[in-house]
């Protein structure tokens, strides 16, 4: 069985994609003919994946959405069926879990046993002892958050610690201690390109995830000039709503493809090539 970063760096050259699909539905926002049957969630998921499994290098449900509606069991049914139906897509559950040693032990077998997920994120704000029931499953992507897309990421993780900003030190210290598994990768906003490219000169080919193209406006050119690799990979490109919602009405797969392969060619422009 290969490891979350082989089976993704696997994905990156099949499909020549970048791309990844967040799959956070919002029930009030599903195609009516889907909403009125059984399992919504599941269906619509299904229905994206399966037009969009060939363009992306992982899928990225994000738990909370599923949770505040009591579908728990539509996630494990989506993230069993990509597994059953794409098998070389790996697939990221964005849990963002943070908690002492005890409890991140039920929560890492929550993530990777009970809902099967080949990476989660977490939140490293309780430190190494929090992160080593997820980081001993070398297997598996343990993917942490250092500069998050949102507006308010500002108040705590641009904190000088020893002269640096806080996220450089989560940067430094996933690239120098926690990643002694090679299981490490980085979630790293894409409405923040400068300190993109300064993560990216502190952690090397380390693998990040940028969330924030699309909806939330980030520039989908700087994130690949400032965040790619020299081989022009080593990045997960995460956008959910502009795919998902690209259409509400019956034809809402097909639009989900356009809007895939649409941000696949954008990023692709922007990459090295051939290095």
């Amino acid at each position: 069985m290969s490891t979350f970063i082989q089976a993704l760096t696997e994905a990156w050259r099949r499909n020549d994609s970048l791309v990844c699909v967040g799959l956070d539905p919002e029930i009030e926002r599903l195609p009516r003919h889907l909403a009125a049957g059984a399992a919504p969630i599941f269906q619509f998921n299904k229905a994206v994946i399966d037009a969009t499994a060939d363009l992306v290098c992982a899928y990225k449900p994000q738990f909370a959405h599923y949770a505040a509606c009591e579908a728990e069991d539509q996630l494990e049914r989506t993230i069993e069926y990509i597994h059953k139906t794409h098998p070389g897509v790996p697939v990221i559950l964005d849990s963002k879990r943070g908690d002492v040693g005890n409890t991140a032990e039920r929560y890492a077998i929550e993530g990777f046993e009970r809902y099967g997920a080949d990476a989660v994120t977490v939140n490293p704000y309780l430190g190494s002892d929090s992160l080593e029931p997820y980081l001993r499953r070398a297997d598996k992507g343990v993917i942490i958050l250092c500069r998050t897309s949102n507006p308010g990421a500002v108040d705590l993780q641009d904190l000088l610690v020893d002269g640096r900003p806080l996220y450089q030190v989560v940067a430094q210290l996933a690239a120098q201690r926690w990643n002694s598994r090679g299981n490490c990768l980085l979630v790293v906003g894409a409405t923040y390109p400068r300190e993109l490219a300064q993560v990216r000169a502190l952690v090397g080919d380390m693998a990040l995830l940028v969330p924030g193209v699309g909806a939330q406006g980030g520039d989908v050119a700087q994130v690949v000039q400032n965040g790619q690799t020299a081989n022009g990979t080593g990045l997960i490109v995460s956008s959910s709503r502009g795919i998902l919602y690209a259409s509400q009405g019956e034809d809402f797969a097909g639009a989900a493809r356009r809007a895939t392969e649409k941000l696949r060619a954008e990023i692709n422009a922007s990459r090295t090539r051939g290095r």
